[in-house]
């Protein structure tokens, strides 16, 4: 019954301390923003700038150069892009972890993204990401 009894209060100490453990390395909304700009970046840089429209090859035959442009353009952007990113993630703070929901619709001419992500433990997951 003894043996029992202590077995029983290392269990609930230990969920404690997993517990506490859990919700202290839940990322903040400023880690979620670094990650989902970094993350925006990368797709702009690698899907959208190299797909060079026909209709711009006019303004120069050089692919790469179009690219560069498109990629130096992202680069500069950034800071744009992290207060798009600050103006429209919903946070749910569940504790343990958190869950951002995150929808980009910059203007009617381009096309409006949703993306759900989950972070626990330091890190990120996207889960959802869809074009609307």
């Amino acid at each position: 019954m003894k043996s029992l009894k202590i077995i029983t209060a290392l269990s609930g100490t230990a969920l404690v301390v997993l517990g506490v453990g859990l919700a202290w390395m839940n990322p903040g909304k400023e880690a979620y923003e670094e990650y989902a700009v970094e993350k925006l970046s990368t797709y702009l840089k690698d899907e959208v700038c190299t797909q060079t429209p026909k209709q711009l090859e006019f303004l120069n035959p050089d692919p790469e150069f179009l690219k560069r442009q498109c990629q130096s353009l992202v680069d500069t952007g950034r800071p744009q892009i992290q207060q798009i990113i600050e103006q429209q993630t919903e946070r749910q703070n569940w504790v343990i972890f958190s869950i951002y929901r995150t929808d980009i619709n910059i203007s009617p001419l381009l096309p409006a993204y949703h993306f759900e992500t989950v972070g626990v433990l330091q890190q990120f997951l996207t889960y959802q990401a869809q074009q609307q």
